[in-house]
């Protein structure tokens, strides 16, 4: 070979004697073949994948940029130096016999090369991103190789005079314009349309990220193309497991149907087949718990990887190469202290380790960070299909299906197991790695310390289980961080009870216990933290002292020199990290194989069956059922029975029956949402539904109501005329612009239902199927909806209706009504024929007629104070810049002490590690000292000796800090939510008003949890980190000077990137996470919306919706993974540089160093990189979580209501008499609002029982607030037996006045908690109230009695007995004066009644107002008053105001009263 190349060059191709001189060279004949042809080949093996866009033609060329000009140009000239080189080899050996061909072929290369660096960078205009990454490295390659020819030229040229002038000047020119092109290659030349990392770095820097900043996917990263290949790939695997499965259901079918088939066999044969069918039920009980259907098995894993295995391939290839090259470090650290060692060793040795070792430091660092993107990337790709997957499902699945799991559940797939497999994507190639890495340590390190390395490898592995032990016990204590106090937070209507009450100090106090026993368990966590920490801290000091110790106890001759000592150091650095991800990553392997069974049965479930609904053309039928049999299960009951019916176009036909009878069931099954079991039904056109309960979308009114269709204005405004939308719209701040809360919180009832409806009209379909739409509205204006838009002068009047009703007054106006009874069709007819058939109609009739009269209740929420607040919609960006004041602010919550005395601690810990340091490096050079002399023993054990005492003393000190540090972060804890909750519990109404309910929850549950836990540890890393980086310069500059003038450039680049970065990155975070909660609340829409979105075939717009949901999304979390990498880049630069000027500082220095101090300076240095990485880390997440400490401390600072007590306290026993006078009284809702009340004036007498009555937003319930001071005065006053009420404290008022509110609002905890906090009552009188509100008998039925559990809301009671617990609570207060606002929520006749003959009775002697919604509760009052616009307009008994014929006498008509004797109940 080398005979050949010589005979090529002319020259000698190798020669080792070239080396072994000081001034050591290549020969020239290696410079111009090797050297010339690695990065050549490099580039021509790359370029078809450059030249591949230039092929596909479709793509247009992108403008001509000033870069790309240049570019070329100095391309071009390139290649006129490689022509002018052919040129001369030709004209000087125009006379010679032979030539060396390598003086002709290396020109010629060299031209074919240039050409194609012209055609790549041509080809990149037809690329988004103009610069190719594989020029930029053949660039780095081809000047790197050119570094020695170029420095022989130069030793030569000053030894002697240059002989080859022409070609000495072609190369440096040569040189120079590679040179120039790879300092252009390192600007980006992008087309306009893209942004890089580094300007959306600056720009957050500069101010606020929004989503338009963040630059857009690429094609191949969009939800659409990623889902794509997934869902082909799931199709095809999931039809295998479903294949597999039904071979496994054949198999226990057979089994179970055909007890003889053995008989069939010979013996043997059913001796396995018996032991085998012993197995099987062992195995079923090990199974999942209950009796779980079986699902396809085993795909998902598959489609997964088939869907991205190129990801998988590239990354694993990247993470071999850093492998590698982790293990190069050692080496040359071992042999960068043999030189050092080494007197006679030559100096560009040393000049080539450095460079060898920054070379290494920054390839392994390229190929890590590359490895890390496409994890991460894999990770959002993994997490993206996979919930566009669920969503998919979700609109697809069959309600038997869907009934397996609740909406909860469904959001838990998505969040929970989809993060999961994200998580387990980014670190999935360590369940390779770490086992590679740790068997090369234990080899290298073997041929270090020989058999000694198993000392350390023990104490290792025995650590793991003690970690494990500390991890287990911590995860039984598991603080649940502000969870348990979240059912007792009283928020919204809830706050507005304790207020009225006055109960907010029993809730205090409860809140405190539950909170001092959360901080005792959070002290223990910590305390077991805190241990954790100890032992890993020891860790890597303990390995080092077993392995040194038993190394120099087992052989006297065995002495530790710096060699040995810092390549098995840096070899155990090495191994720590996957000793510690190994069990991490199995763990969470565990934890996504869970995930992986729960997504496969969801995914895997089965599909909408919608073969029995036909559309096949019918001549004179809109809708027809044959033989209809359908259930809810397969197996299950058949819900409605041999339906067969005809509806004819045009009609309106009405379902009725008694509750249960099957009306909504005829109902989804013609949406398809039963499963079929015979017969079919036949629907002609398309169709639109109104559910029972009115599913509204969180958008705005307008687009509820045109549910994606196109805006016909005039329609449109028709619509919602005819749908007595108008009123509604008035009252909302945007008019159809209002944002609709979550679930149409902003609106009542009633307004949802309408929306609901006009939803349905406006959609313009064939065919109406209205399950019930009139229940939720008063009775006015279902008479007005029927009128207008149902009935047969409707706006349906021409298109099919099929209305379910409870509803009579309706019944005659209706084409057709159908009798439905226990599931079958009992008869059909028109309203004359059935009342003359007697049927079931009848009797239908009778039981529901006699009640019609008396259930015109209204039921419309909404008394002006939240008509119009739209809670909770905006997302406010809280993007802060963190003020400096918030860290003192925690540390003064800490206290100045235990901060100080952490400090201390870390510091000590820190120059105890130094102190290890160096008497290692000192020990080491004990090898040179006693070179050829035995080694004294007492000089070992001293060494041995004392590297332990530091070791321990430096633990013991991280301990000492670790334990105050819990002690302190308690501390604050408990002071900061102390604060928060007193504050909370003093803030006026108004606050709750305008403050959406999340927030509040969030301050207690998320800013709490981050103030606990995760700031004290953030902290701890944090000074953790900045020492260990502090210490490590220290040891380099104690080592070698000079190093301190290098620290301070460095030092200035690294803080630019983290000021620039920790900005940019807190916002990209945010980013996500407001982009991210859209997804959810979305898909959680969705579910519960699903019939409607099926009936209106909607579910191409909504899987549309969810995939640009989802990019936005994907935007953000892609743009923080890039702004990582850009940072970790930049950092690990950093890194290298130390490492690299650590090394040529030592090697400049040879003469005056030991090899021990080298190797501590050079194997701290290799250190480093990873610490700086961390410190920007923790200085990012101290920076996100910090903002927590901010929000809590807002919310202590805003303003309180009235003091609870004051100097003025009414007499005792106030107020005796009861009597209460209105002094021209005006009030507001906050000081920028108009006014609610308009100056009233009116007394009330003691003992009088008034009513209070107006439409909807008059001011009624305002009235009962401002009594009660939850709204303060804007002029006049109100007295209340001769005391001025704004004069004493709000509790003296509070205590002693009653209320029975609107909605009965029950807390957490036992129902004696609930009627009497303060256990001011002994039992007999809270049993004596029970009794008096009719609840004795239910509570003595139960289990606990008084101490029965309320659940949240008092879920576990109904309606009607919440309403009850209210009156019994007002009448254990018995207090003068009783103000009853009167319950709205849908209690039924027999409650009302019981409440309404209590009042009477037990509050004879007391003055009661009452707010009535029902004009018959009050018919027998002494006096009402009609209040209108905030105005008394009407103040007398109801008889003169009866007589009047004003408003009340317009209302008490409405309500079908005439006079006052009709209304007694």
């Amino acid at each position: 070979m080398s005979a050949a190349l010589e005979k090529f060059c002319g020259s000698v191709f190798w020669n080792a004697s070239y080396l072994t001189r000081p001034d050591a060279d290549l020969p020239e004949c290696f410079q111009k073949t090797v050297l010339v042809w690695i990065p050549l080949g490099f580039l021509w093996i790359f370029t078809p994948w450059q030249l591949l866009p230039m092929c596909r033609g479709k793509e247009r060329k992108s403008s001509l940029t000033k870069l790309y000009i240049f570019k070329q140009v100095l391309t071009v000239l390139l290649v006129l130096t490689a022509v002018a080189e052919l040129v001369l080899a030709f004209l000087e050996d125009m006379g010679l016999d032979s030539p060396p061909a390598v003086r002709y072929t290396n020109p010629s290369l060299y031209m074919v090369t240039w050409f194609l660096v012209l055609l790549i960078h041509d080809t990149r205009r037809f690329c988004l991103r103009r610069d190719s990454g594989i020029l930029f490295c053949f660039w780095i390659l081809s000047l790197l190789c050119g570094i020695l020819p170029f420095q022989s030229l130069i030793r030569r040229a000053l030894q002697d005079p240059i002989t080859d002038v022409p070609r000495f000047v072609l190369f440096f020119i040569s040189y120079g314009l590679q040179l120039l092109l790879f300092l252009l290659s390192g600007f980006s030349d992008i087309a306009p349309e893209i942004s890089l990392p580094h300007r959306m770095v600056y720009k957050g820097y500069r101010k606020p990220l929004e989503i338009e900043d963040v630059w857009d996917l690429k094609d191949k990263d969009k939800i659409q193309a990623i889902y794509g290949a997934f869902e082909k790939n799931m199709k095809t695997a999931v039809r295998k497991a479903q294949a597999e499965l039904e071979i496994r259901k054949r198999k226990k079918r057979q089994r179970e149907s055909d007890p003889d088939h053995e008989n069939s066999m010979s013996k043997a044969q059913s001796q396995d087949i018996l032991v085998m069918e012993e197995k099987q039920p062992k195995k079923k009980k090990k199974g999942a718990k209950g009796p779980h259907k079986d699902y396809p098995r085993g795909w998902l894993m598959k489609a997964l990887g088939k869907t991205f295995w190129k990801n998988l391939l590239l990354s694993v290839a990247f993470k071999l190469v850093h492998d590698g090259l982790v293990f190069v470090s050692p080496q040359l650290l071992k042999l960068l202290i043999a030189f050092v060692s080494d007197e006679e060793a030559f100096a560009w040795q040393g000049y080539l380790y450095s460079i060898l070792l920054f070379l290494t430091a920054l390839i392994q660092s390229l190929c890590l960070q590359q490895y890390f993107h496409l994890c991460f990337h894999l990770g959002t790709n993994v997490r993206a299909s996979l919930i566009a997957a669920i969503y998919k499902k979700a609109l697809t699945m069959s309600s038997a299906t869907r009934k397996e799991s609740t909406v909860g559940e469904t959001v838990n797939l998505m969040s929970a197991d989809a993060q999961r497999f994200m998580d387990m994507a980014n670190f999935i190639h360590q369940l390779w790695s770490s086992p590679l890495q740790i068997i090369l340590s234990i080899v290298f390190l073997w041929g270090e310390l020989g058999p000694s390395v198993l000392a350390g490898i023990a104490v290792m592995v025995l650590l793991i289980p003690i970690n494990g032990f500390l991890v287990a016990k911590a995860k039984g204590i598991q603080v649940s961080g502000g969870g348990n106090i979240l059912p007792v937070l009283p928020l919204q209507r809830p706050a507005l009870i304790l207020k009225l009450f006055a109960w907010e100090p029993s809730f205090e106090k409860r809140i405190n216990e539950i909170r001092a026993r959360e901080l005792k368990d959070l002290l223990n966590f910590t305390y077991l933290q805190s241990i954790s920490i100890f032992v890993f801290t020891c860790a890597p000091f303990l390995v080092s002292l077993a392995s040194f110790a038993v190394y120099v106890l087992v052989d006297p001759n065995n002495v530790l020199d710096a060699q040995k000592a810092f390549t098995a150091i840096s070899l155990f650095n090495v191994l720590r990290f996957p000793m510690s991800m190994l069990p991490l990553v199995l763990s969470s392997l565990v934890q996504t194989n869970v995930s992986t069974a729960r997504l496969e049965r969801y995914l895997g479930g089965e599909e909408m069956d919608t073969s029995a609904i036909h559309h096949d053309p019918i001549s004179g039928s809109a809708v027809r059922f044959s033989d209809a049999t359908f259930s809810w299960e397969q197996d299950g009951n058949a819900a409605i029975r041999d339906v067969t019916l005809d509806i004819k176009p045009g009609s309106l036909v009405a379902v009725v029956g008694a509750v249960g009878s099957g009306k909504s069931s005829l109902v989804s099954a013609m949406l398809g949402e039963m499963e079929n079991i015979k017969g079919h039904i036949n629907i002609q056109g398309s169709l639109a539904y109104v559910p029972q309960q009115a599913w509204i979308q969180n958008a705005t009114l307008k687009d509820n109501i045109l549910f994606g269709s196109e805006l016909d204005e005039a329609r449109y405004q028709q619509v919602i005329k005819a749908c007595a939308l108008l009123p509604d719209l008035e009252l909302l701040p945007a008019g159809d612009q209002t944002e609709i809360g979550e679930k149409g919180i902003n609106l009542s009832g009633g307004q949802k239902q309408r929306v609901s409806l006009a939803r349905a009209v406006y959609s313009n379909a064939d065919i109406y199927v209205l399950d019930d739409p009139l229940s939720a509205v008063d009775a006015h204006v279902g008479k007005y909806l029927f009128e207008n838009v149902l009935g047969p002068k409707g706006l349906l009047q021409k298109k099919t209706r099929i209305l379910v009703t409870h509803g009579i007054s309706f019944l005659p106006q209706v084409d057709n009504i159908v009798v439905l009874v226990a599931g079958a069709v009992s008869e059909h007819g028109s309203y004359s024929t059935l009342l003359a058939n007697r049927g079931a109609f009848a009797q239908f009739l009778n039981s529901y007629g006699n009640h019609e009269e008396e259930a015109a209740e209204k039921n419309t929420t909404g008394t002006g104070n939240s008509t119009g607040q739209v809670k909770g919609l905006c997302v406010c960006l809280e993007a802060v810049k963190v003020k400096f004041s918030m860290y003192l602010r925690y540390l003064r919550a800490v206290g100045w002490g235990y901060s100080f005395w952490v400090a201390m601690g870390y510091v000590a810990q820190y120059v105890a590690y130094v102190g290890t340091n160096l008497w290692l490096s000192a020990w080491t050079d004990d090898a040179e000292r006693y070179q050829n002399q035995t080694y004294p023993v007492q000089q070992r054990d001293l060494r041995i000796g004392v590297f332990g005492a530091l070791g321990v003393s430096q633990a013991i000190f991280l301990l000492f800090a670790t334990m105050l540090s819990a002690h302190g972060a308690v501390r604050a804890s408990r002071i900061m939510h102390q604060r928060l909750l007193s504050n909370i519990l003093r803030v006026p109404m108004s606050f709750f008003d305008t403050t959406p309910t999340g927030r509040i929850v969030n301050r207690f549950a998320k800013d709490i949890f981050t103030v606990d836990e995760t700031i004290p540890m953030s902290f701890r890393s944090w000074l953790s980190c900045f020492m260990a980086i502090i210490s490590t310069l220290l040891m380099i500059s104690l080592a070698t000077p000079f190093f301190t003038i290098i620290v301070v450039p460095l030092g200035i680049f690294y803080y630019f990137v983290l000021r620039y970065y920790i900005s940019t990155s807190r916002q990209l975070r945010r980013l996500d996470s407001v982009t991210r909660s859209p997804i959810y609340s979305h898909f959680g829409e969705t579910v519960s919306g699903l019939s409607v979105i099926r009936a209106y075939g909607h579910q191409e717009r909504f899987l549309k919706q969810n995939e640009s949901t989802m990019d936005i999304n994907q935007k953000s979390v892609y743009s923080w993974i890039v702004s990582n990498r850009w940072l970790a880049i930049r950092l690990e630069f950093v890194g290298s540089l130390v490492v690299f000027f650590s090394a040529l500082l030592a090697v400049i220095s040879k003469g005056t160093l030991d090899g021990g101090i080298v190797g501590l300076s050079i194997s701290s240095a290799l250190n480093v990189t990873q610490t700086l990485n961390w410190l920007v880390r923790m200085s990012s997440e101290l920076e996100t979580n910090i903002v927590a400490v901010e929000r809590v401390h807002e919310y202590t600072k805003v303003k309180r209501e009235a003091a609870w007590v004051t100097e003025k306290r009414p007499p005792q026993g106030w107020p005796s008499k009861g009597e209460i006078q209105f002094i021209d009284y005006k009030v507001r809702y906050r000081p920028e609002l108009e006014l609610v009340l308009h100056g009233i004036t009116c007394n009330i007498g003691s003992t009088e029982k008034v009513g209070v009555v107006g439409r909807t937003g008059a001011g009624k319930s305002s009235l009962t607030n401002c009594l009660f001071r939850v709204l303060e005065a804007a002029g006049g006053k109100i007295v209340i037996d001769g005391v001025d009420i704004a004069t004493i404290g709000l509790h003296d008022l509070r205590q002693n006045l009653t209320i029975i509110p609107q909605d009965p609002v029950l807390f957490t905890g036992t129902l004696r908690m609930n009627l009497d906090p303060f256990d001011q009552y002994t039992d007999e009188e809270v049993w004596k109230a029970l009794e008096l509100a009719h609840l004795k008998t239910y509570v003595q039925e139960l289990p606990e009695r008084l101490q029965h559990l309320v659940s949240e809301g008092g879920e576990n009671l109904s309606v009607g007995q919440r309403q009850l617990v209210c009156l019994a609570r007002a009448l254990l207060r018995k207090a003068k004066i009783l103000i009853l606002d009167e319950a709205t929520a849908a209690v039924d006749l027999e409650t009302d009644h019981l409440i309404q003959t209590t009042i009477r009775s037990a509050f004879a002697d007391c003055t009661v107002l009452t707010i009535a919604h029902r004009l018959h509760t009050i018919m027998d009052s002494n006096r009402v008053m009609v209040m209108n616009a905030g105005k008394i307009v009407e103040y007398d008994s109801p008889e003169e105001l009866l007589q009047k014929q004003g408003i009340f006498f317009a209302m008490a008509k409405d309500a079908g009263i005439t006079n006052t004797e009709t209304t007694t109940l």
